[in-house]
């Protein structure tokens, strides 16, 4: 009995271990789309070519 019961409590480690990487991935996915969609906003920042150089004498 104390074998089943070793048992029954490394499998729930492992599937709540499972649980928190799967939530990690879906908290990631949900990141990189939000930023995703971020770049394709109507209005937003604009930038010149002026802010690419440095200023010469």
């Amino acid at each position: 009995m104390f074998v089943y019961e070793l048992h029954r409590a490394a499998h729930a480690e492992l599937v709540r271990e499972a649980a928190a990487q799967r939530l990690g991935r879906e908290a990631a996915r949900a990141a990189k789309a939000a930023r995703r969609a971020g770049r394709h906003e109507t209005e937003g920042r604009v930038s010149t070519g002026r802010d690419h150089y440095a200023q010469v004498a």
